[in-house]
């Protein structure tokens, strides 16, 4: 059935969408959220619970360029590519190969950290504004190295984030048990990022930021976007028309986006993981193992243990697997973790080549704004990107510039 015209439409009740909505509400605007499944139905309930805002170097880098070769060898290791997608993905490995040349990767590194100061100066009056300060924890992030030799590889990344002004601190032997108790001796050196924060349970925060835009006048609609049209939205529900349009359906984005005749290199980067219960780890902080592409973290009251990279689609079947063998790996590192009763999943994080999100106008249509491909930091700039979005609806000049986040700049 036909909508009745709204001023916003915006595809995608994930943690950007939901953000965005809210945003827009809260400048007055009548807003309706559509989704095929509704809320927190994706990554935004699966992810890791961080605001990573220390984390400003790209994915494409000299470095993991360097390391992908060993990786890929290994099925289970942190970055794969099933060989029946390895011929579809060959055109953005090429793209996200020509973003790791070093030029690209210092031009990548300043526009991320003026989002990521962006995201972060916004999220403490977003969470006031919306009654969810709750859910914000504060308890930083410990990146734990196996020997000298890959924390001294690590040190350039440390050396661009000083320079940025990020506040961490190398530590070894008993000042990470300080930090974290239980690590395995193996790790002899770590960093500590106090700046990195992170949401209690990204599920209940991503269903709390609907239930405050049903409460400020919001409209979230169960439906599929199936095409961009003259003045609105094709759903599996009819014609919704609005006077704008904000594309931020994640990983499935760049089909919509395709609808106008665009076509957006956007990639769904599959990460695993498995929700351990209450008492299985005394974790104290998120941990982040880098050499083996995972992180441990406190999810409400239990562990989650997740992450790694699959680049194999939206349409393969899921290969659990691989959060087995995070899990086993999680159980080495820390001897006392319990690792029975666990929940397991799958999800589809949006990615572009350049780890840069698309933000901003589509081009043959600028009443439709774009809002995805962060990659592993949607939650993380979820404020920064709804402020962006809602500045370019408005008519005020966004507060960073944009033009790097062009979804045409490919």
């Amino acid at each position: 059935m036909a909508e009745d015209r709204r001023d916003v439409i915006v595809i995608g009740a994930g943690v950007v969408g939901l953000s965005t909505g809210l945003t827009l509400r809260s400048r007055g605007l009548e807003v309706t959220v559509i989704d095929r499944e509704g809320p927190a139905a994706g990554a935004s309930a699966g992810n890791a619970g961080a605001f990573a805002f220390t984390d400003i170097l790209p994915l494409a880098s000299p470095r993991i360029i360097r390391q992908a070769p060993k990786w890929l060898l290994d099925p289970l290791g942190p970055l794969s590519v099933p060989p029946a997608y390895a011929l579809k993905i060959a055109p953005w490995m090429w793209r996200f190969w020509k973003a790791s040349w070093p030029a690209r990767v210092a031009a990548s590194t300043r526009v991320q950290t003026a989002m990521m100061r962006l995201s972060q100066t916004t999220l403490e009056p977003f969470l006031a504004r919306e009654g969810l300060m709750p859910f914000l924890r504060r308890d930083g992030n410990l990146q734990v190295y196996e020997g000298e030799r890959e924390f001294r590889a690590s040190l350039p990344g440390w050396e661009a984030r000083a320079a940025e002004g990020i506040d961490f601190r190398h530590l070894t032997g008993g000042e990470i048990a300080e930090i974290q108790p239980g690590l395995a001796p193996r790790f002899t050196h770590a960093t500590f990022t106090p700046g990195w924060w992170s949401v209690t349970e990204p599920r209940d925060y991503t269903l709390a930021l609907a239930e405050r835009f049903r409460a400020q006048g919001g409209r979230i609609e169960v439906a599929e976007a199936r095409a961009l049209v003259h003045g609105g939205v094709e759903t599996s529900a009819g014609t919704m028309r609005a006077a704008w349009i904000v594309l931020a359906a994640g990983a499935v984005s760049h089909r919509i986006a395709r609808t106008a005749g665009v076509r957006i290199p956007l990639e769904a980067e599959r990460g695993y993981n498995t929700t351990l219960p209450r008492g299985a780890f005394d974790l104290r902080t998120q941990v982040t193992f880098g050499g083996h592409g995972f992180v441990v973290t406190r999810i409400g009251e239990g562990i989650r243990v997740g992450g790694a990279v699959e680049l194999g689609g939206l349409d393969l079947p899921p290969n659990y697997a691989r959060a087995d063998a995070m899990l086993k790996k999680a159980a080495a590192f820390l001897p006392a973790l319990r690792t029975t009763g666990g929940t397991q999943w799958m999800g589809f994080r949006p990615s572009l080549p350049d780890t840069l999100p698309a933000i901003g106008p589509l081009a043959p249509r600028p009443d439709v704004i774009c809002a995805f491909g962060h990659g592993h930091l949607g939650l993380t700039q979820s404020t920064g990107t709804a402020e962006i979005v809602a500045d370019l609806i408005s008519g005020r000049t966004p507060p960073i510039d944009i033009r790097p986040f062009s979804p045409h700049r490919f």
